[in-house]
């Protein structure tokens, strides 16, 4: 699966922000999921399947906890293939900027 189809999904992209706070277990990432999306703990265990499978989380087994941690690689991969995009938005956050600082120097 290809890294935009993985983060596509918002259940999946709310797993991935849950990660990047640090390692958590697979139950607290359930529980947070499921009561965000109102979906079953099998459909939250396929979505971390998905991010194990493609690369952008890691499993540990701690006693009979299973804990993920985030893997930025593919983060990276993404940010590698947008980058030839930026040129589109670069000069509007810059003129932003300017526009911001005008409204602070007033």
């Amino acid at each position: 699966m290809h890294a935009l189809d993985v983060l596509g999904d918002p259940v999946r992209r709310r797993l991935l922000e849950l990660l990047a706070d640090g390692e958590t277990a697979a139950g607290e990432l359930g529980r947070v999921v499921q009561e965000e999306f109102g979906i079953s703990q099998p459909a939250v265990s396929q979505h971390l399947r998905v991010l194990r499978e493609s690369g952008f989380a890691t499993v540990r087994p701690e006693g009979t906890r299973r804990v993920y941690q985030l893997d930025t690689s593919p983060l990276r991969d993404v940010d590698d293939w947008l980058d030839r995009f930026r040129v589109f938005w670069t000069h509007k956050l810059d003129a932003l900027a300017t526009e911001i600082a005008r409204g602070k120097k007033e």
